[in-house]
């Protein structure tokens, strides 16, 4: 995979991996509690609508994308 980000682009997207790390998620057979993670999807989504190719959104959906799979793979392994 080529990555052609600049160093702030670097930087951001590893503070943002970080930050989505932390965020809850809710198991997939419960419909109680607080799912940070799916929420900054949809937070993320909107403005992808309001404002469409600007470099954070297209990052952020990169590393939203990177986040589920790395939890997926995670829960796999258990």
């Amino acid at each position: 995979m080529v990555n052609d980000d600049t160093e702030e682009e670097a930087f951001f997207r590893e503070r943002y991996a970080t930050e989505l790390r932390k965020k809850k998620q809710q198991g997939s057979n419960s419909y109680r509690g607080y799912d940070e993670l799916n929420d900054e999807k949809r937070r993320v989504n909107q403005q992808e609508l309001k404002t469409p190719g600007r470099r954070a959104e297209k990052i952020k959906q990169e590393e939203l994308d990177r986040e589920f799979s790395r939890r997926s793979m995670i829960k796999k392994e258990k």
